[in-house]
């Protein structure tokens, strides 16, 4: 809808309109310059095909058909490697050279501490060791959240 002016309003505004057109007409300035520039400009932009582009509205988040489940099927069956870091240390190759059966090396690690878990050597949890029916396994104690898993790869 248009707004309604109050008529006082509409006066004003057309003796401004008539201020500012008596004092370009003063200044000279008739929207031309002395060299023609604006002119070139006006015939070239003329001469140029412009089509409006179309774009797509952008509500909001499109979701295909499928919906998100049908996104995250697509990633469900990457392998990756889950590994579990008891500990780490640092050996010169004189030392690994005398390792043999039966030999001790030192870890950085403390019994009781929790292993790291990590998925493509990025670290997702913490965990302890358990055996379940003669087999090695972990129970997850700490997972780190998504945003301190970012946090660490920068």
């Amino acid at each position: 809808m248009a707004e309604e002016q109050n008529p006082d309003q509409e006066g004003m505004d057309e003796g401004l309109a008539d201020e500012w057109a008596a004092a370009m007409s003063e200044a000279g300035e008739t929207g031309e310059t002395g060299d023609g520039i604006e002119d070139e400009w006006a015939a070239a932009m003329s001469e140029q095909k412009v089509e409006p582009v179309k774009l797509e509205n952008l509500s909001g988040p499109s979701v295909p058909s499928g919906g998100l489940g049908s996104d995250l099927d697509l990633i469900m069956d990457i392998p990756v490697v889950l590994s579990m870091e008891l500990g780490n240390t640092e050996i010169a190759i004189r030392n690994l050279m005398q390792l043999t059966q039966g030999s001790v090396v030192e870890l950085d690690r403390f019994a009781g501490e929790p292993l790291d878990v990590l998925v493509n050597g990025t670290l997702i949890a913490h965990g302890e060791v358990v055996v379940v029916n003669d087999k090695y396994g972990i129970r997850l104690t700490d997972v780190v959240s998504p945003s301190e898993r970012i946090k660490r790869l920068k």
